[in-house]
C-alpha cells in the first residue's frame, strides 16, 4: 500500500494534483487506516496514470470524468479520436515549424525553388537588384494565384535566360531606372529594347514575345507594381509604343 507521496511518485505528478483529483471527483479518496494515513493500492496507481495522461493529452478534466466510468469499447474509441486529434496537431505544427524556418530564407517564404533560382541566375548575371526585385514582386501574385503554370512560365525563362540579348535587356532595364524621364539616354535604352524585341519577333514569330497568357486583371496589377517600384518603366512604355509595341507584363505589337 502506498501513502499519498508515494503514488503521486509513481504517477509522475505532485501531491497537491493529486488531491485535485480527489477534489472534482476523478480519483476516489480512500479511507484513513489506523496510522491516520490515506494508503493508495496499486489500482489508484493506473486510475492517476490514466487521469494524467489524458489530462497531457488535452483532454477536459469533466470528459476525464465521464471516460474513466466508460466501458473499455468505448474508452477504445474515445482514445483513438484523442490520438487522431493528437497526430494532426502534430502535423499542423511541423507545417508551422517548416513556415517559421522559411520566414529567415527571404523570397522562398513566397516563391517556388525555380523562380528563387532564376532570380539568383539573374543577380549572377550583374542584373540591376532592382529589376531582380521588380521581377520577384511580380512573381509572388503569379505563384499564389497559379501556382500549377509556374513550371511552364519558367521553362520559358530558362530558354530565355539563355540568349544573350535577353540578359542584355534586362541590363538596360537597369540602365534606364537611373534615367529621369526627360533624359536622352532613356530614349536609347528604348530604341535597344525595340529593336530586340523586333530581332526575337522576326526569329521567332509575334506570338513568342507574349505567350504566357496572363490574365487581364493581373497585368494590370503587375504593370502597377513595376510603375511603382521603377518610375522610368511608365516613360519607357511610351517609347516603345513609339517604336511599335505595348506593354510590360504582357507585350505585344501596337495594332
Amino acid at each position: 500500500m502506498l501513502t499519498i507521496g508515494e503514488l503521486a511518485a509513481y504517477a509522475g505528478v505532485t501531491v497537491r494534483a493529486v488531491r485535485h483529483y480527489h477534489a472534482k471527483g476523478l480519483l476516489p479518496e480512500p479511507e484513513r487506516d489506523h496510522s491516520g494515513y490515506r494508503r493508495y493500492n496499486a489500482a489508484a496507481v493506473i486510475e492517476l496514470i490514466k487521469i494524467r495522461t489524458l489530462a497531457q493529452a488535452g483532454v477536459p478534466l469533466a470528459r476525464v470524468r465521464e471516460l474513466l466510468r466508460a466501458d473499455d469499447q468505448e474508452f477504445a474509441t474515445a482514445v483513438a479520436d484523442i490520438d487522431q486529434r493528437l497526430q494532426d496537431e502534430i502535423r499542423e505544427r511541423r507545417q508551422l515549424r517548416e513556415r517559421i524556418a522559411r520566414l529567415a530564407a527571404g523570397d522562398s517564404l513566397a516563391l517556388p525553388p525555380e523562380v528563387i533560382d532564376f532570380l539568383d541566375q539573374l543577380r549572377a548575371l550583374g542584373v540591376d537588384e532592382r529589376i531582380v526585385c521588380v521581377e520577384r514582386d511580380g512573381w509572388i501574385p503569379l505563384a499564389a494565384h497559379s501556382p500549377e503554370r509556374v513550371p511552364e512560365w519558367m521553362a520559358r525563362k530558362r530558354e530565355q535566360i539563355a540568349d544573350p540579348r535577353f540578359i542584355d535587356f534586362y541590363l538596360t532595364l537597369g540602365q534606364a531606372l537611373d534615367r529621369t524621364e526627360d533624359d536622352p539616354q532613356l530614349v536609347e535604352a528604348a530604341d535597344r529594347l525595340a529593336d530586340y524585341i523586333a530581332q526575337v519577333a522576326a526569329e521567332q514569330g509575334e506570338d513568342y514575345i507574349d505567350d504566357a497568357d496572363i490574365e487581364a486583371s493581373f497585368v494590370e496589377l503587375l504593370d502597377a507594381m513595376v510603375f511603382a517600384a521603377a518610375p522610368p518603366a511608365r516613360r519607357l512604355i511610351e517609347l516603345l509604343r513609339q517604336r511599335g509595341w505595348t506593354g510590360w507584363s504582357k507585350l505585344e505589337r501596337v495594332r
